[in-house]
């Protein structure tokens, strides 16, 4: 508070920040430098599709463990399906023991997406191609980037300029290719896609056009998501069409801990057991293809794709390859996904249509916008020329709550619009509290600048209690509560911090100014 210069430099960072994240807000079609975050809008406000299923295992004799894992299993095949649907973001999230709640904000075609959610898990293993195959179907991509770019939307949205027409062939084929390009410059296998490039690679993988660009035989697909990084780099692998053997000859996959293939290869790993047939099948397969790599493919997503070392005659196989023991686990789960071990039921559907999304939003802009009116237009009759201050710190606080939620990647919904309002509110308080300490010190006799820092100096400890058991409040309710209420709770906890820092470090800022620059025998307070 008293270094000018350090208090300035924080102003001036949070004053960037905010205006960098809120800008694509306020005004389209930024250039390219800016920010490419959106905020993102909950069910409730664009309308889309809530399920919730229920993992019945009533009727079965299973260990508490093996019911745990059942719900695992059907939560890891479920993400996996959404993913390949192309929602952009799905909430999908374990309620209670054995309930899964969906939410598919954007989706409009609901019987596509409930048989999706519902259809039978397909685990499959698969051969990678060869190196040379591999650069036959990347150069065809390639092709089919550079002759296409004009006819597709999204591709002309990936290549985020505004006409295609204006660009020489080659240009069109460096700006329009980088997808590919990441393939051909990574050396060995798994080759990587970054993650800003997914949605346009999926939209591809669906593609009927490139699809039968793809050399016969083949088939590009994505591997699994690094759930410790949800913006890490996927790895994309080429395989055969052709699947050597199915999930429906796996008996059983378990984690184990101790060596694997080598002595070098200690730890968790995943020990695949198949029945009489399957290990014949398997025996043939890894036998004929020494050396190459096998991929573990469920529901067209590539789990891993495993060296093959040695004929495995016994039908057991074990995957190593410096797992930690949840990692392991989790593909464990996956491998075992291809026969469920307790049906999921559908028991409650929800759909909420775009135009009751659009009424909720206008609702709440319009709730905000009067609720933040009322509050300005009180603090600037009441309080006169400090209170127009205060207004300012309100506006600032709700473009910082509106800034951090994009740049976080977090959701806003009717419950969190609910949240922001009352944050309105309670950003003056802070003000309101200090303005009435200044009011005292006037009235006691103390100069202009004695009575500001006196007040905002006393107004101190009671605005940081008041702000942090509010802010405790809300953390607890975030860490316990379901999706509505975690809504409230994120939009809530950002608006306390943002309003402390309008109300004490901003506004302090700007009465400092005040004072400092013309002396003042009066304020307006």
């Amino acid at each position: 508070m008293k270094n000018r210069k350090i208090r300035g430099l924080m102003i001036l960072v949070v004053l960037l920040v905010t205006a960098y994240y809120l800008a694509p807000l306020l005004v389209p079609n930024l250039p390219g430098f800016w920010t490419s975050k959106e905020l993102k809008l909950g069910l409730d406000l664009q309308g889309g599709m809530q399920i919730l299923l229920e993992v019945d295992y009533s009727d079965l004799k299973l260990s508490n463990d093996e019911k745990d894992d059942a719900v695992k299993t059907a939560l890891e095949i479920i993400r996996n399906r959404i993913d390949q649907f192309g929602v952009s973001e799905p909430d999908i999230r374990r309620i209670g023991k054995n309930r899964i709640q969906i939410q598919l904000p954007g989706v409009k075609d609901f019987g596509r997406a409930k048989e999706l959610i519902g259809k039978t898990a397909l685990l499959e293993f698969k051969l990678i191609a060869t190196n040379a195959e591999i650069q036959k179907t990347v150069d065809a991509a390639n092709k089919f980037l550079s002759e296409n770019i004009a006819n597709y939307d999204y591709l002309k949205e990936f290549a985020d300029i505004e006409s295609v027409d204006v660009l020489a062939d080659e240009e069109t084929v460096e700006v329009n290719t980088r997808i590919f390009s990441e393939l051909t410059t990574a050396s060995g296998m798994p080759f990587a896609i970054s993650n800003e490039n997914i949605e346009i690679f999926n939209k591809l993988m669906n593609d009927k056009e490139f699809q039968r660009m793809i050399p016969a035989g083949l088939t590009i697909a994505v591997g699994k998501e690094d759930r410790s990084d949800e913006f890490a780099d996927r790895p994309v692998f080429v395989h055969y069409e052709k699947a050597e053997i199915t999930g429906k000859y796996l008996k059983e996959a378990n984690t184990k801990i101790g060596q694997g293939y080598t002595a070098k290869e200690k730890g968790p790993y995943v020990l695949l057991v198949f029945d009489k047939k399957g290990a014949k099948i398997f025996s043939s397969v890894t036998g004929q293809n020494i050396g190459r790599r096998l991929a573990i493919v469920l529901d067209d997503v590539v789990y891993m794709a495993p060296n093959i070392e040695s004929k495995i005659p016994s039908g057991e196989a074990r995957i190593s390859g410096g797992f930690s023991l949840q990692e392991a686990h989790d593909l464990v789960i996956v491998l075992n996904a291809g026969n469920l071990p307790a049906p999921v039921e559908i028991i409650e559907e929800r759909t909420v249509g775009p135009s009751l999304g659009a009424d909720s939003v206008n609702a709440g802009i319009m709730a905000a916008v009067i609720g933040m009116a009322a509050v300005i237009l009180f603090m600037m009759i009441y309080y006169g020329l400090s209170g127009l201050i205060a207004d300012i710190a309100v506006v600032l606080n709700v473009a910082f709550i509106l800034a951090i939620m994009t740049w976080l990647g977090g959701t806003l919904t009717v419950p969190g619009i609910a949240g922001m309002i009352l944050t309105i509110g309670m950003a003056v308080d802070a003000n309101v509290i200090i303005f009435e300490r200044i009011r005292e010190n006037l009235a006691l006799g103390k100069t202009v600048r004695s009575a500001v820092d006196g007040g905002f100096s006393r107004a101190m400890v009671t605005i940081l209690d008041a702000n942090i058991t509010t802010l405790i409040t809300a953390l607890v309710l975030y860490q316990f509560g379901t999706g509505p209420i975690k809504g409230f709770a994120v939009t809530l906890s950002i608006g306390i911090v943002g309003s402390m820092f309008a109300s004490i470090i901003f506004a302090k800022a700007i009465f400092d100014g005040m004072i400092t620059n013309v002396k003042r025998d009066k304020l307006s307070i």
